[in-house]
C-alpha cells in the first residue's frame, strides 16, 4: 500500500507527483531542487549552496516520513555541470556518514528552473 509523505519544511510540488511515497519500509523521494520552503525561491549562491538546500529539502521529507539521513540506501544526483563534482560532493560528505549510501551522479543538459543540482534517494530501515 502507498503513503503519500508530504511536509511544508520542503517545497511543495509543483507538478502531478508527491514529495515521496512509501512503500513498505522503504521512501522513495521525488528529485528535490534548491527551493527554500520558506521563500519559495532559490537559495542564493552556487553548487555548494544549491546542493546544501536540496539536501536540506530531502532531509526535512525524510522526517516526515520518521527517517534520517543515515536511513538513505540510494541516492541520485542530477548535476546541470558535471565541473561542479568536487565542490557537490564536499556539501554531500556534510549530510552522510558511513557507511554510505549507494550513490549515481549523472550530468544532465537541464534541470527543473535552471537547477544546478538536484537530488533525489530511497531511504528505509
Amino acid at each position: 500500500m502507498k503513503k503519500v509523505i508530504k511536509t511544508a519544511k520542503a517545497p511543495s510540488a509543483i507538478g502531478p507527483y508527491s514529495q515521496a511515497i512509501q512503500v513498505g519500509n522503504l521512501v522513495y523521494t521525488s528529485g528535490q531542487i534548491p527551493i527554500d520552503p520558506s521563500t519559495g525561491a532559490f537559495v542564493e549562491g552556487g553548487i555548494k549552496e544549491q546542493t546544501r538546500q536540496a539536501l536540506q529539502n530531502v532531509k526535512s521529507i525524510l522526517e516526515e516520513a520518521g527517517l534520517m539521513m543515515s536511513d538513505v540506501l540510494k541516492t541520485t544526483v542530477f548535476m546541470a555541470d558535471m565541473k561542479d563534482f568536487a565542490e557537490m560532493n564536499a556539501v554531500y560528505a556534510e549530510f552522510f556518514t558511513e557507511p554510505y549510501p549507494a550513490r549515481s551522479a549523472v550530468a544532465v543538459k537541464t534541470l527543473p528552473k535552471g537547477a544546478l543540482v538536484e537530488i533525489e534517494v530511497v531511504a528505509g530501515k
